[in-house]
């Protein structure tokens, strides 16, 4: 159910918009009551909301005497978006309507070494086709949305000293990607995305998460209040560089040592097991192994997921989730590495932050980093004040 907005706040066309997302069609009347503006204010809103699509007519009510009156819904497909999420080998896009629903979708090896203008020339290139083939012309295109697997800068939208993207420090993508596609472009790294995608998809219940990537390398993505928590600079759940006790001899490719990547990603334990005689490459490697029911690998991701877990024990102490949701790769191996993350936590953390605490595996697959990026574009968007102080809305807020 909508609440009711809090005595003197500002309800304009944007905030009535907000109370329409969850689909369901209400009347003038009953927007006029859950916000208590009066009813030639909420026809004035509803009416500049209808000219520019977001909401539509639904039909109407059952009559009590008199006309019947008109019912207004959401209109997720006023609008798309396109989300491109860009790992270290891969590339996933999706083209969205304003609902996260996926209209088109492609996925691809593409080595993000490649450089800036190589990967992001073929994310264009590959986005259009999409519109193409989801049947949207460009003019319909809210914006695109970008992941990529590295620290960013969200302000700004640039790498900052990314390990595994040469080229890509400070380059500055929005504008690059605007030239070629000229709507808003916004940025931000792989993991965020991903429990973006993740939230939005499959865990809207949930207004406070951590989403844990285990892959090729380990990152978290925060979500407080139903929104992603980036930080000062955009640094915020970088846990996979936290120290791991008893590690110090393990080096990692930050240049410190005992570092949570190190020991415990997708990597350590392909090495581990490459040391130990098996041949295994990387975390998909890993991961066969271990759905073989390889030992020496079913042990080693249990171990993994105790060592996320002792990190994640001092995140559920300091933030409280309600949710730890185990995505990337090494998720795939089954129920061993959240196994052992739930082991730890529960031993580790508060009685009263465990109480209530759910642990469960990613819900939305490979596909949650593109529509992560897409969801990121829609809430900025849809934010109300920010849809108040357009041109659209300006004289009717």
């Amino acid at each position: 159910m909508p609440r009711r907005p809090a005595p003197g706040a500002s309800v304009g066309a944007g905030a009535l918009l907000q109370l329409l997302r969850d689909g369901t069609p209400r009347t003038r009347s009953e927007l006029s009551a859950i916000t208590g503006l009066a009813r030639s204010t909420v026809t004035g809103r509803v009416d500049a909301l209808l000219a520019s699509g977001l909401i539509a007519p639904t039909g109407e009510t059952a009559s009590t005497g008199g006309r019947p009156p008109a019912t207004f819904a959401f209109n997720p497909a006023a609008r798309i978006v396109l989300g491109a999420d860009l790992g270290a080998t891969h590339a996933r896009l999706a083209v969205t309507d304003l609902a996260g629903n996926v209209l088109a979708a492609a996925t691809a090896d593409l080595d993000i070494a490649l450089g800036p203008k190589a990967v992001l020339d073929w994310t264009v290139e590959h986005g259009l086709a999409l519109l193409t083939e989801a049947g949207r012309p460009v003019g319909d295109l809210l914006g695109v949305g970008i992941g990529l697997p590295g620290p960013v800068e969200h302000d700004t939208g640039r790498a900052v000293n990314p390990p595994i993207m040469p080229g890509w420090d400070g380059f500055d993508v929005p504008s690059y990607v605007r030239e070629r596609i000229p709507v808003p472009v916004m940025v931000d790294n792989d993991v965020n995305i991903m429990a973006l995608g993740e939230h939005f998809t499959a865990w809207r219940e949930h207004e406070h998460l951590l989403f844990i990537k285990a892959a090729t390398g380990i990152g978290c993505g925060i979500i407080v209040g139903g929104q992603v928590y980036r930080g000062a600079q955009g640094a915020a759940g970088d846990m996979g560089h936290i120290r791991v006790a008893g590690a110090d001899d393990v080096h990692c490719r930050c240049g410190n040592t005992g570092c949570l990547e190190a020991v415990a990603s997708g990597a350590a334990i392909a090495k581990r097991l490459t040391d130990q005689g098996i041949r295994a490459g990387g975390s998909l490697d890993v991961v066969e192994l271990a759905r073989s029911g390889s030992v020496p690998a079913l042990r080693l991701v249990r171990q993994a997921g105790r060592d996320i877990g002792e990190v994640l024990a001092g995140a559920v102490n300091f933030f409280n989730p309600s949710i730890i949701v185990i995505g990337g790769s090494l998720a795939l191996a089954g129920d061993h590495l959240i196994a052992g993350v739930r082991e730890v936590i529960y031993q580790r953390s508060l009685p009263l932050a465990t109480r209530h605490l759910r642990i469960a595996a990613a819900r939305t697959g490979e596909g949650s980093g593109a529509i992560g990026a897409g969801v990121m574009v829609i809430e900025h968007a849809l934010d109300p004040a920010r849809l108040d102080a357009s041109t659209d809305f300006k004289t009717n807020g």
